[in-house]
């Protein structure tokens, strides 16, 4: 007999599922009739292009089922489903359950979904002759996003791994045998908290909506392959090749500024494997791009812009299959586990690489080939060998990234970078230079031919100017100090940047077509100059002069020369700065450490601010989530590397928090004084003067009589700059006598009235202070990040150079 299990709700799962089976089959009919009204030279293709509208409409419906069938189970906290106990809890914010949606596996497929059906839906508006083949390929890639969250198991094999799945079904355990078990789970593991990040709320979304669009530009390519229209899919691509462009790199520079406010990567951007694969295919489709309007304006170089534009999406699945196969689990802090996918990933990827292998052999002999070779001068042929140097870029990633995958394909054992920042930084920098001049001297250059006085004129007088500009910049940085291919790119950044404002500058005279592709170079070398700066000549604020080495498995992973010892309250002097370690909140999953900055000159304050960052303390280890204070040229990144506080969650939660036994042995030996109304005590961090005696002393849930007496020492304390009061009570209740101490934790103290001493006209004080060794304390590490406000600005403006190109190259396709 199965077991009724109580308190579950089940109604919004088995909805989900059926939307999920719903938008599998919807897709799969799409795909089967746009095929057919594709291939099908009759009048029934018009039957099967309504069929296939349908399929794709009821399978955007689905999608749309299942987003808020999700939804409602993790507002609802209904721990039942394995999903919503996974990544959301009670104490997670709304706007955090929205993140929530897609911190799985699960979610992102369905994200990836969601913004394929939109763009599904606007060619099915837009895309007018093209409709039937390019829908086709949409179609099909619906399909295969499907099997990802299908969640069925033939015998013991699983197709794709269900978000509506039963926490009671994902795993083994006693506690299901209980039909009441749901009374027993009163909260989900929540999320982790570096992802608690307003970034991580609209990172994924427009990450995905990047990766989703790469689908479009691909499927013109098939289509025109296919259908033999070889030439005309081109203009068409282009904007959405550019919308790609535009949305995927957003994402990942969305994606590097989250790591670098909420990850402990000493910056943005740590060459990560997860990191590497994601611009895989935003490298290749900026190639692509480039290649295709080289085509379209000279008709040179079809087979490499057809290769690159349908690469860009099989390099969208490789990177999938690295970020959530499992292959990169033991060297990637941004992998997935491997849900049972690895091989429908594989399957995934071999479909569309079969599909672009086999269009590109069976229609090579069919291509139209130029066979006049580009002029040395044109602007074609410098546009080509950059996207050759985008792809070598692209390749040296893709080798060193996949160093598992080879190990796992044939037995090696292989070891990535023993320095990976260091390595890619160099090589990297290296390809950078190189595209960085070309995106700069290539304006100069004209179609077809260029007059070549001309163009080395130009090209010599913003050299030299660019060369001016990277002197100074690189003596005030200390760029200079670096390796040399640093310094060449800078000067090649900076080229870039002024060559392209010179055409934009020409541009706003007259021919304002030519502006978008200047702004989004413009950019470009902004990125550049801004990334170099930043994690070039970026500098350590919290210097160790005290020569403290902290312990030995400290020194393994951190300098401790670049690391500072706060205790709490204590302020010590950093830099321009006096930082003071104030304290520490939980805040639901978050344990935030204060750290009070201040800025003094003279006797006056004048600049002061709290930074905050997060520690996760476990028995692997403790992470920390850094906090920024922002310029507007530079930036102030602080972290803890190290701290003896830990959150009540962490704490023995059996221990008596209060009881004297174990307490006192938080404290040295205690000192008592005898002491009148004003005198000062003096004790290692401070001084306490008896201020007065309240003799009208109350004690919480003790009722005193007239007969009692309750006296209160009136105490101030001063210590480190701040001062604190105190008011332990002595009380003589009948024929007994007892002293209530106070405890200071700010100031390591506990004070008792001990004694009272009439005939002396004095009482005694009895001080307990907190030994060293138990005295709260961080060790954090601040560094300064110079002019990192370029990158994100220079982000923003390659992003309205895109759009300015979309809009141009849109008119290009509504003029056709």
């Amino acid at each position: 007999m199965d077991t009724v299990f109580k308190g579950e709700h089940l109604l919004p799962g088995s909805i989900g599922q059926f939307f999920i089976v719903l938008a599998f089959g919807s897709a799969l009919l799409s795909f089967i009739s746009y095929f057919f009204a594709t291939t099908t030279a009759d009048k029934a293709d018009n039957w099967w292009l309504r069929l296939g509208r349908i399929g794709y409409w009821l399978n955007t419906f689905s999608i749309i089922g299942m987003g808020v069938c999700l939804f409602n189970i993790l507002y609802s906290h209904y721990f039942e489903y394995h999903y919503a106990w996974s990544y959301t809890s009670r104490t997670l914010p709304s706007y955090y359950i929205v993140s929530g949606f897609w911190n799985g596996q699960e979610g992102g497929f369905l994200l990836w979904m969601f913004w394929e059906a939109v763009l599904g839906n606007i060619l099915i508006w837009k895309a007018k002759s093209w409709e039937k083949p390019v829908m086709t390929t949409l179609a099909l890639s619906q399909v295969v996003l499907g099997t990802m969250i299908l969640g069925l198991q033939i015998g013991s094999m699983h197709i794709g791994s269900s978000p509506f799945l039963l926490l009671r079904n994902a795993m083994e355990a006693p506690i299901f045998q209980n039909p009441n078990y749901l009374d027993f789970i009163k909260d989900g593991k929540g999320m982790n908290p570096s992802l608690q990040n307003y970034w991580m709320i609209i990172h994924p979304p427009v990450l995905f909506l990047g990766i989703a669009s790469l689908v479009i530009p691909f499927a013109y390519a098939v289509a025109g392959l296919w259908v033999r229209r070889f030439k005309e899919w081109v203009v068409p691509a282009i904007p959405y090749a550019l919308f790609g462009c535009m949305v995927l790199g957003t994402g990942v520079i969305m994606g590097a500024f989250w790591a670098y406010e909420s990850l402990n990567f000493g910056g943005f951007w740590a060459w990560d494997p997860v990191e590497n694969a994601s611009i895989f295919p935003w490298l290749f489709l900026v190639a692509g791009v480039h290649v295709l309007i080289v085509f379209k304006n000279t008709g040179h170089s079809y087979f490499t812009a057809t290769f690159l534009t349908l690469m860009s999406f099989v390099l969208v699945w490789y990177s999938s299959f690295l970020a959530r196969s499992g292959v990169l689990g033991e060297t990637s802090v941004h992998a997935f586990t491997d849900l049972g996918l690895f091989w429908q990933l594989v399957a995934g990827l071999s479909i569309f690489f079969v599909i672009t292998v086999y269009l590109l052999v069976t229609r090579w002999k069919e291509m139209p080939i130029t066979k006049k070779d580009e002029e040395t001068y044109s602007r074609e042929f410098w546009m080509f060998v950059g996207a050759v140097f985008l792809c070598l870029s692209c390749f040296h990633l893709i080798i060193v990234t996949s160093v598992p995958v080879w190990n796992a394909m044939f037995g090696t054992k292989l070891a990535p970078p023993t320095e990976p920042v260091k390595h890619y930084n160099v090589i990297q920098a290296s390809f950078a230079v190189v595209i960085a001049l070309l995106s700069g001297f290539t304006q100069f250059l004209k179609y077809k031919k260029t007059d070549v006085q001309r163009f080395f004129i130009s090209t010599v007088i913003y050299l030299i100017f660019s060369a001016l500009i990277t002197a100074l910049v690189v003596y005030v940085t200390g760029i200079y100090k670096l390796h040399l291919v640093f310094v060449l790119l800078m000067f090649c950044s900076i080229y870039s940047v002024v060559a392209n404002a010179k055409i934009l500058a020409d541009a706003l005279k007259g021919s304002f077509k030519l502006a978008g592709s200047a702004v989004g170079h413009i950019g470009f070398g902004l990125i550049l100059v801004g990334a170099l700066i930043a994690a070039g000549a970026r500098s350590v604020v919290s210097i160790n002069n005290t020569g403290e080495r902290y312990n030995e498995e400290f020194a393994k992973d951190e300098d401790p020369r670049e690391n500072i010892l706060l205790y709490k309250n204590e302020p010590v002097k950093m830099g321009q700065y006096t930082v003071t370690f104030t304290g520490d909140t939980i805040e639901g999953a978050q344990h935030l450490f204060n750290i009070n900055y201040q800025r003094v000159e003279g006797n006056k304050v004048t600049e002061q601010f709290v930074l905050r960052p997060n520690v996760i303390q476990s028995q692997g280890g403790m992470s920390s989530s850094p906090d920024t204070k922002h310029y507007l040229f530079h930036d102030l990144y602080t972290h803890i590397t190290m701290t003896n506080v830990i959150s009540s969650e962490q704490a023995n939660p059996d221990a008596d928090q209060h009881g004297p036994a174990d307490d006192d042995k938080k404290y040295d030996a205690p000192i008592a004084h005898e002491i009148a109304v004003g005198d000062t005590m003096r004790y290692r961090d401070g001084i306490i003067v008896l201020k007065g005696l309240n003799k009208s002393a109350k004690i919480q849930s003790i009722p005193l009589t007239d007969k009692d007496v309750a006296v209160g020492a009136q105490l101030e304390i001063t210590t480190n700059g701040r001062k604190y009061n105190s008011e332990p009570v002595y009380l003589i209740k009948g024929k007994s006598v007892f002293d209530f101490g106070k405890k200071l934790e700010d100031a390591g103290l506990k004070l008792r009235f001990t004694k009272i001493l009439p005939e002396k006209g004095k009482v005694e004080i009895t001080v307990y202070q907190q030994k060293e060794s138990e005295k709260k304390y961080i060790v954090m590490k601040a560094l300064s990040f110079p002019y990192i406000n370029f990158l994100w600005a220079g982000t923003i403006i390659m992003v309205l150079g895109f759009l300015m190109s979309i809009f141009r190259r849109n008119k290009e396709v509504k003029a056709v």
